[in-house]
């Protein structure tokens, strides 16, 4: 049995933190930042806010004061937006509370704007840490939650860790399989949700299966590219956390990045799109600014991620983006 510390309460941290509290399998301690969430889960068990209707094991205690929640944790589970990861973590650091040898596991999707880093190389810069690890693979919150059998993906550089994490994180219907490739790993949990939202995009515009069909293929290559050029080994995304997620992601309709994308695909605007999901974070609107930086850095073409930027931060009509998609110069593929 570990002491769990999961920093972060929205849908995909509550699941995990019922994965790993599963028939007391571990004295997990689970922040949230909003109190109501606290309050919510402390009164009834049941986390109102972002995964209502689950029922969390009575052995998880949750609170909103941060040190109190990693004091003594052997592992830190990093489950907040990927713009909140340094801040997070800075506090953390500042607080004195954790042990300097615990391990930490992010997972959460996103890339860092600005720095282009991927959130285990931010948690290593604020904590000098190197005993840090990435989860990530196809997972709605709510069919994890449930107790769907699931299968995902663990990174590290240190071989011991993600056996650690596979051994602890593991149950009859949670399965972990293990890599070295961190690079690939985050890229392809981070990158497919840009393809996920236009997959949403085209569902929107009314198109079918064989648009959707084109646009996960194509996406999958260019997420590919750039993952490589950044270090990143190619099979990793053909594996669970590259081609899994991303299948997962552009289909399934639990998928907050294609529902952001459906809607501005029926032509509704982004701030109102965001404004309605309540707290929700659709991290691919975030991750395409880092995209396109990462691309640019690399000299990668990423069509499909340009047109999305176009569409979120410049306006461009969904309709005008997929013609500018479909009248490209020929390529070989």
């Amino acid at each position: 049995m570990a002491r769990i510390a999961i920093i972060g309460a929205g849908a995909w941290g509550t699941a995990l933190s019922i994965v790993l509290a599963r028939n007391r399998a571990h004295q997990v301690h689970l922040w949230a930042f909003e109190k109501e969430v606290v309050d919510s889960i402390a009164s009834h068990r049941v986390n109102e806010l972002f995964l209502p209707g689950v029922q969390l094991p009575e052995s998880i205690s949750v609170s909103n004061h941060l040190a109190d929640a990693v004091s003594e944790a052997e592992i830190i589970v990093s489950v907040m937006p990927s713009h909140h990861c340094r801040s997070v973590f800075k506090q953390i650091a500042a607080s004195g509370s954790h042990d300097d040898n615990v391990a930490i596991v992010s997972a959460t999707k996103g890339i860092e704007e600005g720095s282009l880093l991927r959130m285990t190389r931010v948690i290593a810069e604020v904590l000098d840490s190197k005993s840090i690890a990435a989860l990530s693979g196809p997972s709605f919150a709510k069919e994890v939650a449930r107790g769907d059998p699931t299968a995902i993906t663990v990174a590290s550089a240190d071989p011991d860790l993600a056996a650690r994490v596979q051994r602890d994180f593991s149950d009859s219907r949670f399965r972990i399989y293990t890599t070295d490739d961190v690079a690939g790993v985050e890229l392809g949990g981070s990158l497919k949700n840009i393809i996920a939202i236009a997959a949403g995009v085209c569902d929107g515009l009314g198109l079918g299966h064989n648009t959707a069909a084109a646009l996960i293929t194509r996406g999958l290559a260019e997420i590919t590219r750039l993952a490589v050029a950044c270090g990143a080994k190619p099979q990793t995304l053909a594996g669970l956390s590259g081609m899994g997620d991303l299948v997962l992601t552009c289909t399934g309709g639990l998928s907050r990045n294609r529902s952001v994308g459906v809607e501005l695909g029926k032509g509704r605007k982004l701030p109102d799109i965001i404004a309605g999901m309540h707290g929700m974070v659709a991290e691919g609107v975030h991750t395409t600014n880092a995209a396109i930086g990462l691309a640019q850095k690399h000299q990668i073409e990423m069509p499909i991620t340009e047109q999305m930027h176009a569409i979120l931060h410049q306006g461009r009509p969904p309709r005008e983006a997929i013609h500018e998609l479909m009248t490209r110069p020929g390529k070989v593929e």
